[in-house]
């Protein structure tokens, strides 16, 4: 009868999975759980609605890797028909709303970046007529950041665009189901707006490094 169990135990099979194939944070704090890999990767389809044990973690690679797969999307369409990135994009929207201008700082906090990351985008942007730089009227420290009319034009193409890929990407779901994931998202937006205090910052080297490097 030992023997027979020992080689129950030697034989029997391991419980697999699927990861999500977005990278290495993700599939670090995946590791890091408790349960077994077909739990942690929330691939496997006998746990999809079973197992709240670790809903919040799977709910986090869920959501990481929908963002990942839709900003891949963006990326490449904005660089196939433009010739942009997304971080150009980011920097000419934030611009587009505010028609006065920006200052560097609010900028930067606006796109959750470092006053570096923006300011390689902006001279880049300079260079190429979209975005130019004024003094402040009053305090000469400060540059205020606008877009140019050719900026604007260019922009607003690429924000019609833009808008037309995210209805397509989205659009398969339902009319009540994209209201239900409007509502929760912005219940967790507010949360997490609320424990950090909007304070959280990306440093220059969370941009992409294709978005850094090719603007």
């Amino acid at each position: 009868m030992r023997k027979r169990t020992k080689t129950a135990e030697r034989t029997s099979p391991r419980p697999t999975g699927r990861s999500l194939q977005i990278g290495g944070p993700a599939a670090k704090l995946g590791r890091s759980s408790s349960s077994g890999p077909a739990e942690r990767s929330g691939q496997h389809p006998n746990h999809e609605d079973g197992g709240a044990r670790h809903i919040e973690i799977r709910i986090w690679l869920r959501l990481l890797a929908c963002a990942t797969r839709i900003e891949n999307v963006l990326k490449s369409r904005l660089r196939r028909d433009f010739g942009t990135s997304l971080a150009r994009f980011d920097v000419l929207a934030q611009l587009d709303r505010f028609e006065p201008g920006l200052t560097m700082t609010e900028l930067s906090r606006r796109l959750l970046v470092s006053n570096g990351a923006v300011t390689g985008l902006v001279d880049k942007l300079v260079a190429d007529e979209l975005v130019l730089r004024e003094d402040h009227s009053t305090d000469k420290r400060t540059v205020i950041v606008q877009l140019t009319p050719e900026g604007r034009i260019q922009f607003r193409k690429m924000a019609l665009r833009h808008e037309e890929w995210i209805i397509s990407l989205l659009g398969d779901l339902s009319h009540e189901a994209r209201v239900e994931l409007l509502h929760s998202l912005t219940l967790l937006q507010r949360r997490l707006d609320a424990s950090s205090g909007k304070s959280g910052r990306i440093d220059a080297t969370a941009l992409p490094l294709a978005d850094q490097n090719a603007d």
